[in-house]
């Protein structure tokens, strides 16, 4: 989806595809026609935006086939579909059954990691739309932090001085300028907004910057605008938004029984107190757990956040919350002054298939329901901060049948489903039944 800012730039909203495990360009269209195209429908516009996913294999051949390329771009336009940034955080195998610490390798001390991203730019440029301003590629902060020393800090720098130039290469061969995103992480070398004006301050603004994951930047005890303001004194632009909301309880103690409901064994979720905002190391034992098991095991003191992304419309049952109000703030920030702040923003819960099993879609049509709702989230928070959707509304429908800007979700909407149908807020779409006309447009 587009919105225009006060600015006039224009904003893309998308849902990020590696909530799909698909990794071959046939699985990856397949999965499109399930998922993305119900989306589009049930939020009424003729365009949709993703942050798509390509698994490095599936990456190399697409970098290498120009033809390839040609014809990916033809079948996301057939569909109503476009592409302005990638998510390249992800190597392969990204909704394995379990993936936990496999998720940061290869790292950027290596030249896997370099030839990946690379490949990412390349097939961006060729599939970005002809008015979008630039592409942009989101990656993993570097490294996950053990270990790291200065030979892997040296090793990591010669890469993203290829990068830089890699990227020069692809604009110089293309015309289409992309950037690169480095993406604090709880747990991860640059964790917090502090060690990522440390660490990455001397980058060329032009090619390399940040991405903003609002439940990282919630996890980290971040205050948005504080955050925001040291990354621009250090150089870096935000070239990309993960719109995303962390779990968070007030009372770990009284709330175990809940939180152990989370435990799972996919991904990992690191959990972080208040204290890790002004301690030298975030993830200081004192403060951190890489995993909400191992959290809950050790007891950690005060109110947690947890690396666990929660759909946005839809925050977990009480005692449980999430860090909405984060989001929310994050998103003034950036979008609610005089000039953007960004122009690239992707819904990033990649979680939907390990949710507590009461909480989980049962079927394809019940997540495609529910990244709807999400999705009708982030554009009703951007209307509220005066932005207006740049879309056309598809042809032949009326407003009733569309997601409405500035209207609840128990107000919205989905074509051919009734009253009783609609998206409840504090609801996952497994709480309720899903009627059959939400099945693939053709």
């Amino acid at each position: 989806m587009r919105l225009r800012h006060a600015d006039g730039s224009t904003v893309h909203l998308g849902y990020c595809t590696n909530v799909h495990p698909a990794e071959d360009t046939a699985g990856i269209l397949a999965q499109l026609d399930t998922y993305a195209l119900p989306v589009r429908e049930a939020l009424g516009t003729d365009l949709l935006g993703l942050g798509l996913w390509l698994a490095a294999p599936v990456a190399a051949e697409l970098a290498a086939d120009p033809a390839a390329r040609r014809r990916l771009r033809a079948e996301l336009t057939h569909r109503g579909l476009e592409v302005v940034t990638l998510n390249g955080f992800p190597y392969a195998a990204f909704q394995a059954p379990v993936v936990k610490g496999a998720v940061y390798h290869p790292d950027w001390t290596t030249g896997q990691r370099l030839r990946y991203t690379l490949d990412l730019a390349r097939i961006l440029a060729d599939l970005l739309p002809d008015d979008a301003a630039r592409g942009s590629v989101s990656t993993l902060p570097l490294a996950w932090r053990q270990p790291w020393d200065a030979a892997h800090a040296e090793a990591a720098r010669r890469r993203l001085d290829a990068l830089t130039a890699g990227l020069a290469e692809v604009e110089r061969d293309t015309g289409r300028p992309v950037r690169v995103g480095f993406e604090p992480e709880p747990g991860c070398v640059v964790e917090s907004s502090g060690q990522a004006a440390a660490l990455l301050a001397d980058l060329d603004p032009d090619r390399l910057g940040i991405c903003l994951d609002l439940a990282h930047l919630a996890c980290a005890w971040e205050e948005p605008v504080a955050a925001l303001a040291r990354l621009r004194a250090a150089g870096l632009p935000v070239v990309k938004v993960q719109v995303s909301a962390a779990l968070e309880s007030a009372d770990p103690v009284a709330d175990a029984e809940a939180l152990g409901r989370w435990v799972e064994p996919r991904f990992l979720h690191q959990t972080r107190t208040a204290g890790c905002a002004h301690a030298a190391d975030p993830a200081d034992p004192a403060y951190a757990a890489d995993d909400l098991d191992a959290a809950l095991a050790a007891r950690l003191p005060g109110a947690w956040r947890v690396h666990y992304h929660v759909p946005l419309h839809a925050p977990p049952e009480p005692p449980l919350t999430s860090t909405q109000p984060v989001l929310r703030a994050a998103l003034a920030a950036l979008l609610g002054g005089p000039t953007a702040g960004c122009d690239h923003l992707d819904v990033e819960t990649y979680t939907w298939g390990v949710l507590p099993a009461a909480r989980r879609p049962g079927t394809d049509a019940e997540l495609a329901v529910g990244i709807a709702a999400e999705l009708a989230f982030a554009r009703d928070e951007l209307v509220t901060l005066g932005l207006t959707p740049a879309d056309r509304a598809v042809s032949g429908r009326t407003p009733a049948d569309r997601v409405v800007p500035g209207r609840t979700p128990a107000d919205r909407v989905v074509p051919g489903r009734t009253p009783a149908d609609r998206v409840v807020p504090g609801r996952f779409p497994a709480d309720r039944a899903v009627p059959t006309t939400l099945g693939v447009p053709r």
